[in-house]
């Protein structure tokens, strides 16, 4: 299955760091289709024990991102499949259809023991196939038929479709939503992030999830140096305005491939910048572009790291927003799928 071509946020067809094969081909990369591949999952729950993160369990629906967003960390994911971090990784999206199916069965072993789950945590689950595929509504009504509780991140007002199923679990403590914010300038947005939804209408997402009681934090995320740093204080104000609960910011992290594709959007679309750009990042990150070691990837050290740290948490204290953190998720009233309505005919 496949769309139109349009907008990439890259043209490179750099090779993944474990390729073996080369593919060439006939089309100009901004002429290329997407293409939706169906891939069978054994496994949806993924565990993590970084201590840097604000949960340990997730759910991707996807693999790859047609939002194209050129900072993308998951990018180098697609070196797993013998794909390209680049072109493919927007372009080649493998669709886990049985998500919701396997899912089920996880809860119902004997074993699960209930953790917030959070969907969405390297590739967008409201990327634009989810209007046809489904496969992140799925997941929820599984999540919401058993009262397991739930996080969801991402850039899309397409979010705002499943609030039926969203908005009753945050109603008796158990969903969340973060909605990442990474510039209200349209023309920045359109360079960084070509296919994904306008900064200002994902405010407007913010506003109308915090409407229907679904605590919200926003992600202002990535933080660029001379990009995009200068907006910070403009997107917290706002998504205070609109009813965000809490915020949190990244600095852009360029593992692995993504350091190559960077440095190529750089120069093409800042040039005037670009040193000053990678100069600066290198600084945050201990001379080196990227450093992945807990507690410093996410926000840098050295005086531009305690710069943009300040920036951030005064804007929070002056909108009245608290710090990023996990909401606390209620997990009481979990019930194994088959086992929703038991609890209730015992209290009748």
């Amino acid at each position: 299955m496949a769309n139109q071509a349009g907008n990439r946020g890259t043209l490179s067809e750099c090779e993944g760091r474990f390729a073996v094969t080369r593919i060439e081909r006939d089309e100009p990369p901004e002429a290329r289709p997407t293409r939706y591949h169906r891939e069978i999952a054994r496994s949806v729950i993924t565990h993590n024990r970084s201590p840097d993160l604000h949960f340990d369990s997730s759910v991707n629906p996807y693999r790859g991102c047609e939002h194209g967003c050129i900072y993308c960390f998951a990018r180098p994911n697609h070196a797993y499949v013998d794909l390209s971090p680049g072109q493919d990784f927007e372009s080649e999206i493998f669709c886990k259809d049985n998500a919701a199916e396997v899912l089920r069965e996880t809860l119902r072993k004997p074993g699960y023991r209930c953790r917030p789950l959070v969907v969405g945590t390297a590739t967008d689950p409201y990327q634009p196939v989810e209007r046809e595929r489904r496969i992140t509504r799925e997941i929820l009504q599984v999540l919401s038929d058993c009262a397991h509780p739930f996080s969801l991140i991402t850039k899309s007002a397409l979010v705002l479709r499943d609030l039926d199923l969203i908005a009753p679990m945050a109603r008796n403590g158990r969903a969340s939503v973060a909605v990442s914010v990474t510039t209200l300038d349209n023309t920045l947005k359109n360079q960084l992030e070509p296919r994904a939804t306008a900064g200002r209408e994902r405010v407007r997402v913010v506003r109308e999830l915090a409407r229907a009681g679904v605590p919200v934090t926003v992600l202002v995320a990535p933080l660029i140096p001379f990009i995009n740093d200068h907006e910070l204080e403009d997107i917290v104000e706002q998504v205070a305005a609109a009813g965000a609960r809490s915020a949190g910011y990244v600095v852009l992290r360029l593992p692995h491939e993504l350091g190559a594709l960077w440095e190529q959007w750089l120069r093409e679309h800042y040039p005037d910048r670009a040193g000053r750009v990678m100069s600066t990042l290198r600084e945050l990150h201990g001379g080196a572009a990227y450093d992945s070691r807990w507690f410093h990837r996410h926000q840098g050290k050295g005086p531009w790291a305690s710069l943009l740290s300040q920036r951030f948490r005064n804007a929070c204290q002056r909108h009245g927003l608290a710090p990023r953190e996990g909401f606390k998720l209620d997990i009481s009233g979990f019930r194994p799928p088959g086992q929703e309505g038991q609890m209730s005919l015992w209290g009748d």
